[in-house]
């Protein structure tokens, strides 16, 4: 949509003097200007949101936000939603590069930039992603089924990337989200796209993770996947 590359496109040196002028804070502020810019450009095609949030959030401690993935469109309104956490991504690579705002805002913005072709790099890259996040009290926000559902049905999640986290943020706050109806919005692929799409992300009950023994930790990955995976409605 020109809209949303033309917004792509102001912003990217919008978030250059925001770091240079006001440091994290400051980039933080053109980021979440840009996903609410974002969202409010998806009314064009009639596309709504509603992010509900009910649980109170420590900010004295990490959060891990696990959540499924259906789209490009899940990033904006799940930035928004966490803001006052400052939510950073594990994200491939090649997203990385080429691409106005937001590839500056991953290189930039604390992100952990993986290959995922290269398992050693990809991990090592996790546990310094991780260690950012224990030292800072930021929130860091995975994906776990690896790749985005087209169809809206959930992929089995994959356990690797969360146990790193678990490991090198011990004091996390949990947040299982689900996000339904996102894939509407690239149901044909980038164009045409998905008309009148009402998205919803909601967050459920927090969970300790210092209530979990290292020994339970599967069986805590399989809770929160059946706490997201049981809300989603594919129709």
């Amino acid at each position: 949509m020109p809209v949303f590359g033309l917004l792509l496109v102001i912003f990217h040196p919008i978030q250059w003097i925001c770091l240079k002028i006001g440091g994290h804070n400051g980039h933080n502020w053109s980021v979440n200007a840009l996903q609410y810019s974002i969202m409010r450009c998806h009314r064009i095609l009639g596309t709504h949101y509603k992010l509900r949030n009910t649980h109170k959030l420590d900010k004295d401690r990490p959060l891990i936000i696990v959540s499924n993935h259906q789209s490009m469109n899940d990033i904006s309104p799940m930035i928004w939603l966490f803001r006052k956490h400052y939510p950073k991504f594990i994200s491939k690579k090649e997203l990385g590069r080429g691409i106005p705002s937001i590839s500056f805002n991953l290189r930039h913005g604390g992100a952990a930039l993986i290959d995922r072709k290269n398992q050693k790099q990809a991990i090592a890259e996790i546990i310094r992603f991780a260690k950012s996040i224990y030292e800072n009290n930021y929130a860091a926000i995975i994906f776990p089924e690896g790749t985005r559902s087209k169809t809206g049905v959930p992929k089995p999640f994959k356990t690797k990337g969360l146990e790193v986290l678990f490991k090198y943020i011990p004091n996390a706050q949990i947040v299982p989200v689900t996000i339904n109806n996102s894939w509407k919005t690239t149901k044909y692929g980038k164009f045409p796209c998905g008309l009148g799409s009402k998205i919803t992300i909601d967050a459920h009950q927090p969970i300790l993770l210092s209530d979990y023994p290292k020994a339970k930790y599967n069986e805590l990955i399989a809770h929160i996947e059946k706490v997201v995976t049981k809300s989603i409605v594919v129709a």
